[in-house]
């Protein structure tokens, strides 16, 4: 009996040795294994691109919601926007969607803009496309709407397609009949038409 446990107790110290051993042994074999890409790399974004963020404070994919009082909803997206000392922004690829009560909607788009949310305005240039689901096609260089109301107003001309031809205006302007509250586009200052045939039905 005493031969047996003179063995288990050297076995006992023998494992207190070796297993420590056997750890340390594997543990290093992981870390050759290992290639030795800094951990930092895996971060999908780098330290310049921080560095730059916190300096000009951007802000990516932005959206503005809104509503008029009459239930319009108004939306706004930008790739990026910058913000301003006077409370408003400067963006990139801004794009706007108005969804109206009566079932219409549009979508306008622009290389820039400026969000003016205390003046409850924003301003949208740069090849601005505005498309209606009533089948017109707009194209002006600038263009000023409503965050939170059914106006909109072009600065200068527009050139246009729609389901009377191909025309031209000096102006146009999205707002809302005050008896019926139905909008309506307006189109003023030298309206020049092109009629295409088989664009309109009889």
């Amino acid at each position: 009996m005493a031969v047996s446990e003179a063995s288990r107790a050297r076995y006992i110290r023998w494992l207190k040795i070796a297993l420590p051993l056997a750890a340390m042994a594997l543990l290093s074999t992981l870390f050759l294994l290992s290639d030795n890409a800094d951990p930092m790399a895996e971060i999908p974004f780098s330290t310049i691109d921080l560095e730059e963020s916190a300096r000009s404070q951007r802000v990516t994919r932005p959206s503005f919601a809104g509503a008029s009082a009459e239930g319009d909803l108004i939306a706004f997206t930008a790739a990026e926007a910058r913000p301003r000392d006077d409370n408003r922004l400067d963006a990139t690829e801004l794009n706007a969607r108005i969804d109206m009560t009566s079932g219409n909607g549009l979508d306008v788009s622009a290389a820039t803009g400026l969000i003016d949310q205390p003046a409850d305005t924003a301003t949208l240039a740069g090849g601005v496309l505005i498309t209606t689901t009533t089948g017109y096609r707009i194209q002006t260089e600038e263009i000023d709407m409503g965050m939170k109301a059914l106006r909109a107003q072009t600065a200068g001309e527009i050139r246009a397609e729609g389901p009377p031809g191909r025309f031209t205006a000096g102006r146009m302007e999205l707002t809302t009949d005050p008896e019926t509250g139905k909008p309506y586009l307006v189109f003023t200052q030298g309206v020049k038409l092109v009629y295409l045939p088989g664009t309109t039905e009889e």
